[in-house]
């Protein structure tokens, strides 16, 4: 499917950006949705690449260096002690728990940080709750998960903004299989450390990923199957020129002009399931398609192996991939099928496999498509999709190159290898040939002004280059060619962002977006992550939930989860503590 209008899809996938999810870098301009700990969207702005403080494993104050010394509140241990303030023998009774816990006697340590609570004036809040802490941490290191959460708590209560409690306490609910509360309390921690400290960062991506795969399991399982805008199924269908299935019905297939033969091949329709189907197809009428496939499939028909392929790849398209499989399964398996039909099988598999993180079952497929049917260039173009994103570059070009020596006037393909080269130029720093790649987007533009990916893939690499009002010229190209395209409404809405800043002109053209495509999950999704950006946490949760309902594999759903649990612990962490993140 069309790389730039969406972040690059299963190449003859049924998800929208299921595939994009693992490196999203590869098509989005915008950094606003990248990288671990992109879910903090905010985050990556304030972030410094640096490396974390070190985790801290000793307790808050120095311990005493012993009798006869002159550590700790300045008194040697020993006779006078009762004549200290209570809170003198409080500290006293911390630094001796201190060395413990230096050390590695844990229950000393935490025998004297329970002496010195009990000590401790109630009124000595920011005292008292080091102490709690430095028990908590104290029980850590005997691994008693519950003893921590609960100090940590006490710590927290006599002073709210205790980053060290906060992140002991998120790591015990982490341990104790508590995700919410811990995400709760990573997340106070990263505002509260403005984004500086790497491990509480890594420990919220965790945390995200874990609630976001552990809620879309659930929610994937049980969702109603959710047939995709047409705009999107016929984007689909435009990746295959190989492809049987997609192809109008033939002459022989359909009512002839020559009366006399009329009333033959309507006879043929009316007993053929699969005739039927493909003439809903191109009525547009997609619903009605699996149940006219089933029926030539259990009629046994004439069209049994294109039947079974065209079940599948809406299957594919509602987001039912474990149905699909076995029909793919078959449609491979048949020795005296038409090998276009057997290849365009293997390719959608391949994504499918790829879609569900299983790449070398993916490139098996792809490369035993390319085996049985070795001038089919969509599995040339296909599997260059698949090697870009497993980032093997070279050998992307090389099957971009065999897709256009094999259709020499495939735009796309010469699209999207300008894109692999441009992409390799871009990570390996190399500046010529970055200069070299931007030629041949120009190149492209000239030879094919009629191909609206050659300008969406053009202006996501002059956004890398900062090129910004070039940029946005060619996403109005793309609009030119395809005014129906919601995803380049929400690539030109997201550059206004990183050029202008311009959240109301952005938030304009992603609305534009679901109005001509409200089934556009990529569009929900980026108008969820601008309102994190500006603070409307309720509204950005509410944006994430539509995009997940209309969200075509259980990976991309997970990664919408992780979006939304983030917002949610936001609005949490802001109620409680009346932390709120930087907006825009």
């Amino acid at each position: 499917v069309m790389a730039a209008s969406k972040p690059v899809e299963a190449p003859g996938g049924g998800g929208t950006a299921g595939l994009s999810r693992w490196q999203l870098a590869l098509v989005l301009g915008a950094p606003i949705l990248l990288g671990a700990g992109a879910i903090y969207v905010w985050g990556r702005r304030a972030a410094r690449r640096e490396k974390g403080a070190s985790e801290r494993k000793t307790p808050e104050g120095r311990a005493s260096p012993g009798p006869g010394g002159n550590g700790g509140s300045g008194q040697p241990d020993g006779p006078g002690h009762e004549e200290m303030s209570p809170l003198g023998r409080a500290q006293a009774a911390k630094n001796k728990g201190n060395k413990y816990f230096k050390a590695g006697k844990y229950e000393l340590a935490i025998q004297c940080y329970t002496e010195a609570i009990s000590l401790c004036p109630p009124e000595k809040n920011l005292d008292l709750s080091t102490f709690y802490q430095n028990r908590a941490a104290a029980y850590e290191q005997l691994q008693k998960w519950t003893e921590v959460a609960q100090d940590c708590t006490k710590a927290v209560e006599l002073n709210p903004k205790y980053v060290k409690a906060l992140f002991r306490r998120a790591k015990a609910h982490e341990k104790l299989d508590n995700k919410k509360e811990c995400l709760e309390d990573v997340t106070a921690v990263c505002i509260l450390e403005a984004f500086q400290n790497q491990q509480s960062m890594l420990l919220a991506d965790k945390v995200l990923k874990l609630l976001g795969k552990e809620k879309a399991k659930e929610k994937y399982k049980n969702r109603e199957p959710l047939m995709p805008s047409p705009q999107f199924i016929k984007s689909y269908f435009s990746s295959f020129t190989d492809d049987i299935i997609s192809q109008p019905l033939l002459k022989g297939e359909k009512s002839d002009e020559d009366k006399d033969k009329e009333g033959e091949a309507s006879e043929v329709k009316e007993n053929s399931g699969y005739l039927r189907a493909k003439q809903y197809m191109e009525e547009e009428n997609y619903d009605k398609i699996i149940s006219e496939s089933t029926k030539e499939i259990e009629a046994k028909g004439k069209y049994i192996a294109e039947a079974l392929l065209l079940r599948a790849t809406f299957y594919l398209l509602i987001g039912n991939a474990s149905a699909a499989k076995p029909d793919l399964d078959q449609v491979i398996s048949m020795e005296d099928a038409n090998v276009k039909l057997r290849a365009n099988a293997l390719i959608k598999r391949g994504s499918m496999y790829m879609q569900q993180q299983q790449p070398g079952l993916s490139t098996q497929d792809f490369n035993m498509a390319a085996d049985i049917d070795p001038q089919n260039a969509d599995v040339y173009h296909h599997r260059g999709q698949l090697k870009i994103l497993l980032d093997q570059i070279e050998e992307a070009v090389e099957d971009f190159d065999e897709c256009i020596r094999l259709r020499p006037n495939s735009a796309l393909a010469q699209a999207q290898k300008c894109f692999a080269l441009y992409r390799q130029a871009y990570t390996g720093s190399n500046a010529l040939t970055v200069q070299a790649a931007m030629k041949g987007f120009e190149d492209v533009i000239k030879k094919f002004p009629k191909c609206a990916e050659g300008y969406a893939l053009y202006a996501q690499a002059l956004t890398d280059q900062q090129q910004f009002g070039k940029a946005d010229e060619m996403y109005d190209k793309c609009i030119d060619l395809e005014p129906d395209n919601a995803t380049t409404y929400v690539h030109k809405g997201l550059l206004q962002l990183q050029w202008k800043q311009d959240l109301d002109k952005g938030l304009e053209l992603i609305s534009k977006a679901i109005e001509i495509d409200n089934k556009c999950d990529f569009a929900y999704e980026t108008m969820g992550t601008i309102e994190v950006q500006r603070g409307n946490l309720d509204k950005a949760i509410e944006m994430f939930n539509k995009a997940i309902n209309l969200a075509k594999s259980e990976m991309e759903m997970a990664h919408l989860y992780s979006l939304c649990d983030a917002a949610y612990a936001q609005t949490e962490v802001a109620k409680k503590y009346g932390l709120k993140p930087p907006t825009l």
